[in-house]
């Protein structure tokens, strides 16, 4: 049963190093871990660093046709914030996401106060970042680059670790440029969004994400969320607008495609998602989203 649930999956957000932070696979282990498992396609993601180089490597010399593996680029500080000379270069050498900030989000730096599970070791202090303005607009040069990206319909926009006003001002801000494909990023952790908030930006085009590294018993976390929330959320949001993936990765986690597994199982023995549900989530919406479909 396992193998046939993993057989043809997509997951889009892994962590993988090379890392400033420390990994439980590098890029190409986690190749051979996705062809192993048979997945369609693996994200790779990195908080410091962009992740084209070592998915389209990996992809060329130890990949095989069935599995592709993608990256994308993280706007920290470290790569410049809303630098859209570095997203240009980015997309260029083929970057599937461009995700908002996470660890220098004001909202991450506040919610962890210090160190997180799967952080750097960093010498420079991170420079918090709030792109909402007390005027409630968005910081110019972030509505730069989603005018930029309404250009690229084939890069996905992840929402990042912003709170849920910075992320309601994003999506809605994206579906006015006509952006269609939003992958909001654990809304229930972190984010501290509404279920209704959810709902609404499904409403305006958004794929929610539901994601194994933050839910008990599936990861570890200081703070974990219990899978009683994820139930919540499939009930506020239809099927064809959700994302299951791993967001695994860290040191302490393990194999990415075991805890994918795991948090699936549970899925369906706690909260009675149906097969058909879980490939929706996991391979129909996931390769709409890579432009696989």
């Amino acid at each position: 049963m396992k193998d046939e649930l993993l057989n043809g999956i997509i997951d889009l957000h892994i962590h993988a190093g090379p890392s400033v932070a420390k990994r439980s696979v590098d890029a190409i282990e986690m190749m051979q871990e996705a062809v192993d498992a048979g997945y369609r396609a693996a994200v790779i993601k990195d908080h410091y660093f962009p992740t084209m180089m070592s998915a389209t490597m990996s992809q060329q010399h130890f990949g095989q046709d069935k599995t592709k593996m993608f990256g994308g680029i993280v706007l920290n500080n470290s790569v410049g914030l809303f630098n859209l000379n570095a997203v240009d270069a980015a997309c260029a050498m083929g970057a599937k996401y461009v995700c908002m900030p996470t660890v220098s989000s004001k909202c991450h730096i506040d919610g962890h106060k210090g160190a997180f599970l799967g952080s750097g070791n960093t010498s420079v202090a991170e420079t918090p970042v709030c792109y909402l303005k007390e005027n409630d607009d968005l910081d110019p040069a972030l509505v730069d680059i989603l005018k930029y990206l309404a250009r690229k319909p084939e890069v996905i926009l992840y929402t990042g670790h912003g709170t849920a006003a910075e992320v309601d001002a994003l999506i809605h801000k994206a579906a006015e440029l006509g952006i269609k494909r939003i992958l909001v990023n654990h809304p229930h952790f972190l984010v501290h969004a509404t279920y209704e908030q959810m709902a609404s930006w499904a409403k305006l085009g958004a794929f929610i994400e539901l994601n194994a590294g933050v839910v008990k018993n599936i990861a570890t976390l200081s703070e974990p969320v219990d899978i009683s929330v994820v139930g919540k959320i499939i009930e506020a949001v239809p099927f064809d607008r959700l994302v299951v993936d791993s967001d695994f990765g860290q040191k302490v986690n393990g194999s990415p495609v075991d805890g994918l597994s795991r948090f699936i199982s549970a899925l369906m023995t706690e909260l009675h998602v149906t097969e058909e549900q879980i490939a929706t989530m996991t391979k129909m919406n996931p390769a709409w989203l890579l432009g696989l479909d």
